[in-house]
């Protein structure tokens, strides 16, 4: 009988977990990885971002020594449910998160890394990976 209740109790809390996770209030843990002009819908949170492209990428070539490391410029577009919708800028050279209401969202990633013995990055071509936690 304390194996059933325990048993019973064990599938109650895993229950409660999935329900607040899919909760469009409860935790968030996503990561994306978008394409200039992908748009993502972050779980079931009402929210979608979508990704401009990048500007001014003055990132230090892999090949070669600088004095500074440079910077590139991730646009991303928030859209909230409801139609709210923001544009955000992500800068490699700071790798600092933006907070939008509830949400972080974090630049962790932004391929390729350019080389000066390459041709320069075509603009399709980038992909920014994107964490978004609440």
């Amino acid at each position: 009988m304390r194996f059933l209740a325990v048993l019973l109790c064990a599938a109650t809390m895993a229950a409660c977990t999935k329900d607040a996770l899919n909760s469009p209030t409860g935790p968030v843990n996503v990561q994306l990885v978008l394409a200039p002009g992908d748009t993502s819908e972050v779980g079931n949170t009402g929210l979608r971002l979508r990704f401009q492209g990048v500007s001014g990428d003055s990132r230090c070539p892999g090949d070669a020594l600088c004095i500074q490391g440079g910077d590139a410029i991730v646009r991303v577009d928030v859209l909230q449910k409801g139609g709210g919708q923001r544009t955000i800028e992500l800068h490699t050279g700071s790798m600092q998160p933006v907070l939008d209401g509830d949400f972080t969202i974090a630049l962790e990633a932004l391929t390729p890394y350019p080389f000066s013995s390459l041709p320069p990055i075509a603009p399709a071509n980038y992909r920014a990976t994107l964490r978004v936690t609440r």
